[in-house]
């Protein structure tokens, strides 16, 4: 359904080591450095089909993140999902909700994580667990 998914950074540099680090708990190699034709900077990380992107908005404008928006990265087990977190947190994410755990709901059992990065963007890392 998605070909991409991109999110603006005020500081690309440290939404670099941000990213290199957290997606790296997830496989991804380190990010692709593009400048477009405006000579604005985009990370691109490539993993298994997908396309995550952190670019400096073309317009000039400040980053800002979406009210009510979540981007969900697919994790292999819980400890992945900790992994992800604790990666998050360590490098300038936040930690939100509820600590990093199991939840029952509608959609079945899920292993959560929802982390802030350093530009305000909400992430969440998600296991769905088998039963």
């Amino acid at each position: 359904m998605f070909s991409h998914i991109m999110v603006g950074s005020n500081d690309i540099e440290r939404s670099k080591r941000f990213y290199d680090a957290v997606l790296s708990v997830l496989g991804a190699p380190e990010a692709l450095r593009n400048q477009n034709a405006t000579g604005h900077t985009r990370l691109f990380y490539r993993h298994e089909g997908n396309t995550f992107s952190v670019v400096e908005p073309i317009n000039d404008e400040p980053a800002t993140f979406a009210n009510g928006g979540t981007i969900g990265f697919k994790c292999t087990s819980p400890e992945q999902v900790q992994a992800f977190h604790d990666v998050a947190v360590a490098n300038g994410g936040t930690s939100i909700e509820e600590p990093p755990g199991l939840r029952e709901g509608s959609l079945g059992a899920m292993y959560l994580a929802y982390v802030r990065d350093p530009d305000g963007n909400k992430l969440c890392a998600l296991h769905r667990v088998k039963t």
